[in-house]
């Protein structure tokens, strides 16, 4: 009876097993293609949302610089109108485009040859030869004293170098009066326009990417996540654009498939993609998981029921008390076995289906979350038992070494301590998270109730690590690592509100001299390069005196504090700029220059002072400096 009880048990469950794990692949395969098209979906049209947003911001930005550049075009041509003895000097010339803030200023007269103009090799140019000059003509052919023209950022006829310019015709005298400009801020906008560039700096996850595919022109114009000798077949993607707009499989240059979801936008097609193997990697761990795990279900409950058949009932109702009263102290992994007739046997068997229902409960939700591979855990605790319940992931998400979880979940009262110790602490602005270990961070859930206590831990480790992340990088600049001009105003008024009564703080401004001239002989690339050396002088200094930032530029900032005088913040000033007079940036392979600076700053006791003025003060001697002793640094009386 026994082999014929233990045999077709397991011929039962394994077909049970089996049955289960068929059904639960077949729909759980079919869910994986369903969320990741839904993931897809979602991404795509963030992409999308993001183009418009940025496409907006463009035409936004064009339309105020157009107006900014007009008006300052026309006030070149009022100064010149009133004050045409200005043209006769360059220096004049570039004084005046210093004040429009503009990179160039030109005059023609009648014949449309630039007279005069604040870059002297652009004299003598003729508006009648290049294409982007012949485009300010119909001002110069026109009666309109009104007339103006704009044109778009493109190659100057010069030196090929990107520029907008506006012309404007002059008053009362045949010609024109342009004015050029680098337009930064609407080539960067531009640039942020791009699919590559959101491609690039969009979330994704393993073996995942995106794509965009011109469908005028039918070949790819951005793509992420794959190598360079591995595109999608355009020709698929344009003779049957709706075949992947639910979602479908094709085959690449390296041989693997790739599940790939499309929309349409604007005439390009724009998808993404994962290959088959990372889609169902996830899906395949679960199934031999679930498979392991039911195959030990299986094996523990064969040999518990053929434990229980082999016992007979010989311990009586003593025994059947004794082992009750084990079970009622919280001790579920009793067995009762008691045989020696039919009777015990139904009431061992009975009791022990009672008490295994009990666990299999608990058993089962904790392995549901195990085999989820979900960072969660749970513990209860209950009136009367002699340990505490817990998930089999609560001991590593609190930190809890071996030895002492396993102390405490027989000590339900040290365990609860042990909960509250760690909810003494939350995070800064998240009152729900607790730090457990260096850079481990979990979101706790507790309750307490009359008949016991239980609560819920997740693990919150990169969430708040992301919004570190995010918080250093919205207040720190990229190209130089220090603080942005809003976080260092915020960061400046709080020194100065908790500022003692026997210290003093100074404000600095600096400027670095020539950076201009730098960028525009050497270019971009080296002006990055020096404002970096800079940045790297600027971080010498004591961090436990001064906050420093760049402003803007070639702006910089430092809020000097926890000084007794004024005296030590001017000899750490003087330090600084001789340790700055020493420092060297390469500008070519045989060119070299050295680093220069103009700074002005103003000194304060008064905690009630505003910060904003005080940078005002500061930037007011920082332009004195400039004019007078470039390349040190000022100040004004104490105050």
């Amino acid at each position: 009876m026994q082999r014929i009880f233990k045999k077709y048990t397991m011929i039962i469950m394994t077909f049970a097993i089996f049955s289960i794990l068929a059904v639960n692949c077949y729909f759980s395969a079919q869910s994986v293609e369903q969320q990741q098209f839904t993931t897809f979906c979602t991404k795509i049209d963030q992409v999308i949302h993001t183009i418009k947003n940025n496409q907006e911001e463009l035409a936004a930005i064009k339309t105020n610089l157009d107006e900014d550049y007009l008006t300052r075009a026309r006030a070149a041509a009022y100064v010149v109108e009133k004050n045409p003895d200005i043209l006769g000097s360059v220096e004049e010339l570039n004084n005046l485009a210093k004040l429009l803030d503009v990179d160039e200023l030109h005059v023609t007269e009648e014949d449309g040859i630039i007279r005069y103009s604040s870059v002297p090799k652009y004299i003598g140019l003729d508006f009648h030869y290049g294409e982007q000059m012949r485009g300010f003509l119909p001002i110069l052919e026109g009666d309109d004293e009104d007339a103006y023209i704009i044109q778009e950022a493109q190659p100057n006829t010069a030196e090929k170098k990107m520029m907008k310019y506006v012309g404007v015709a002059r008053k009362g005298v045949k010609g024109l009066v342009q004015v050029g400009l680098e337009p930064v801020r609407q080539m960067e906008a531009q640039e942020r326009n791009t699919y590559e560039y959101i491609f690039s700096r969009f979330p994704t996850d393993i073996g995942e990417g995106f794509f965009a595919v011109d469908m005028e022109a039918g070949k790819i114009t951005a793509y992420s996540g794959m190598n360079e000798d591995v595109n999608v077949s355009t020709d698929k993607l344009r003779a049957h654009p709706e075949k992947f707009q639910n979602g479908g499989y094709i085959q690449l240059k390296d041989g693997r498939d790739y599940y790939i979801v499309t929309k349409s936008y604007q005439d390009v097609i724009i998808g993404a993609f994962i290959t088959r193997t990372n889609l169902y990697e996830t899906f395949w761990k679960n199934m031999l998981h679930t498979l392991l795990y039911l195959a030990i279900v299986e094996m523990i409950v064969v040999l518990t029921l053929n434990y229980l058949v082999k016992q007979k009932v010989v311990n009586g109702i003593h025994e059947i008390r004794d082992e009750l009263l084990e079970i009622t102290k919280g001790d579920f992994d009793t067995t009762v076995n008691v045989g020696g007739n039919p009777e015990f046997e139904a009431l061992s068997h009975g009791i022990n289906s009672m008490v295994k229902s009990i666990v299999s409960s608990s058993a089962r939700i904790s392995n549901i979350i195990d085999i989820s591979e979900i960072p969660l855990a749970a513990f209860e605790y209950q009136n009367g038992m002699n340990h505490v319940f817990t998930t089999t992931k609560l001991k590593d998400m609190l930190g809890i070494s071996s030895e002492e979880f396993e102390r405490l979940s027989y000590d339900p009262g040290a365990f609860m301590q042990k909960i509250k110790e760690i909810m003494e602490e939350p995070e800064e602005e998240e009152s729900d998270v607790y730090c457990v270990a260096p850079d481990q961070y979990v979101r706790l859930h507790f309750a307490v109730e009359l008949s016991g206590y239980y609560g819920a831990v997740t693990d919150a480790s990169r969430e708040v690590m992301d919004k570190r992340r995010m918080r250093y990088e919205n207040n720190h600049d990229q190209l130089t690592g220090l603080a942005r001009y809003v976080y260092f105003k915020e960061l400046a008024a709080e020194i100065l509100k908790n500022m003692k009564v026997d210290e003093v703080c100074a404000c600095v401004m600096i400027d670095l001299d020539e950076f201009k001239s730098i960028n525009d002989t050497y270019g971009h690339d080296v002006g990055d390069r020096y404002l970096q050396e800079f940045a790297k002088c600027m971080n010498e200094l004591p961090k436990d005196h001064c906050v420093i930032a760049r402003r803007s530029g070639d702006e910089f900032c430092i809020w000097a504090f926890g000084y007794r005088a004024e005296k030590e913040i001017q000899e750490q000033l003087k330090a600084f700029w001789e340790k700055l007079n020493k420092r060297t940036v390469r500008l070519t392979e045989r060119e070299s220059c050295q680093i220069s600076a103009s700074g002005g700053y103003v000194c304060t006791s008064d905690r009630n002072a505003e910060v904003e003025q005080l940078l005002y003060e500061a930037d007011q001697i920082l332009y004195c400096v400039k004019r007078e002793d470039k390349g040190s640094f000022g100040s004004r009386p104490f105050r």
